[in-house]
């Protein structure tokens, strides 16, 4: 199996081979062959695009073969809440951003000995840049003519979350957590008042409102249609009725994914970079040298306990909001994020049960590249292919109403894992 330096005392497996292709991936650091990965970080990145890649359809089979009150609830904690709230499907993508934070202080550490802080500076701005562009392409590229291309997106907001926290660890210095502290707290403070006090347009963006405005101004030119409204209001953060939505309407070029605004739109790209340092606060703590393991373990648990319980009681005034990432959806996040790592290195480099681990190793050796590749050839369509039509049609009839999903389900995360296997069995890590 595989290990990062992230902790030279803790327990280390197998070395993970070292050759590699393409350039750098962002959440795939790799260190030179005379370091090891930490494996407890790769099985949790495995796990957490486990969820993406179809670990959701397994579990939305499985609801509808056999309807009960465990998979109605894990199907339910497998989806998006609409707006307000949380749920377990809301913590995969910030993770995601929180671990490339945990990765960077050992990639940034590493850089600045071997070749110092200026050639680091330019290894963030290229990886940055490279997985902004690859969010681009998930997105479309340039199959459609301009406007209708999205500018940001998932993979737009981890470059964005990982380039901003990267400069500003690299700016501070790998041993001061406490400064890495302030600036996040600052993040968030300053995140909450910007939507708390700056004043907006007193218009609500859906088509229902929006459309009578665009008629009489006779274009739907943002500015101009803009112009025809009276008044102005604060502190809101409902559904296209704040100040985020708003500068995504006024000022985002491009197509955006709720037609007037866009769920990772330029304003929440600030308190995801908050998101990143809670990652490198964690990363920080786990390359102490002097702390035990163990301790390392039951401190990341016991301070994501308190991020969470904090961000449920700002949730009273600032609610927690996934889709213009809050301030207090970043400290629950933050802090299940930072729990479940505690407890990925309790289980697998403190009490060395490794076991049940490699398949989520595999995945998290290559997590992008995978991700990337749902998108391009769709693990589902294939499945669909091998067992679906007639074949899902008769495992209904004959066997049981719902199989035939649960099957393509299955297949799925089969030729998932094979081609995950696959890659890291032959050494094959694309870094993007």
């Amino acid at each position: 199996m595989s290990s990062t330096p992230f902790d030279t005392t803790s327990p280390v497996p197998n070395p993970l081979p070292q050759t590699s292709v393409a350039a750098p991936l962002l959440d795939n650091v790799r260190q030179s062959s005379s370091h090891t990965r930490l494996m407890s970080l790769d099985a949790l990145r495995g796990f957490d695009m486990f969820w993406i890649l179809g670990g959701d359809a397994l579990a939305r089979a499985l609801d509808n073969l056999d309807k009960n009150p465990v998979t109605e609830t894990l199907s339910k904690q497998l989806s998006h809440v609409a707006w307000e709230g949380f749920h377990f499907y809301d913590l995969i993508f910030p993770l995601f951003v929180f671990m490339a934070g945990v990765s960077t202080v050992f990639s940034l550490s590493k850089a600045c000995e071997t070749g110092g802080r200026r050639k680091a500076v330019r290894r963030v701005l290229a990886r940055t840049l490279l997985l902004f562009l690859c969010g681009i392409f998930y997105s479309g590229g340039m199959s459609n003519p301009w406007p209708n291309i999205r500018l940001l997106g998932v993979l737009q907001r981890i470059a964005i979350g990982y380039g901003g926290a990267a400069l500003i660890f690299l700016a501070i210095g790998p041993k001061r957590p406490g400064r890495v502290a302030a600036v996040t707290i600052g993040i968030l403070a300053g995140y909450w008042a910007l939507l708390s006090y700056v004043p907006f347009p007193d218009v609500r963006l859906n088509k229902e409102t929006l459309a009578p405005l665009i008629e009489k101004a006779g274009t739907e030119d943002p500015e101009t249609v803009l112009s025809l409204v009276q008044g102005t209001t604060r502190g809101h953060f409902e559904p296209g009725y704040n100040l985020t939505n708003y500068l995504d309407y006024r000022y985002l070029p491009g197509r955006k994914y709720d037609s007037y605004y866009d769920p990772e739109g330029m304003l929440s790209m600030i308190p995801a970079i908050a998101s990143a340092l809670l990652g490198i606060l964690a990363g920080t703590l786990l390359r102490d040298s002097e702390m035990k393991p163990v301790y390392k373990a039951f401190v990341l648990l016991g301070l994501g306990a308190i991020l969470v319980a904090a961000g449920y009681q700002w949730d009273a005034t600032f609610p927690i909001v996934k889709k213009i990432w809050t301030s207090s959806f970043v400290l629950v996040a933050g802090g299940f994020s930072m729990m479940l790592l505690g407890l990925f290195y309790l289980v697998i480099e403190v009490i060395e049960l490794r076991f049940w681990a490699s398949p989520f190793v595999w995945i998290g050796s290559n997590a992008i590249t995978l991700y990337l590749l749902s998108n391009l050839m769709g693990y589902g369509r294939i499945a669909a292919r091998v067992v679906g039509g007639d074949v899902s049609v008769w495992l209904n009839d004959n066997v049981a109403m719902g199989l035939g999903g649960l099957v393509q389900a299955l297949v799925s995360l089969g030729i998932v894992f094979l081609i995950a296997r696959f890659f890291y069995k032959n050494r094959i890590f694309l870094r993007f």
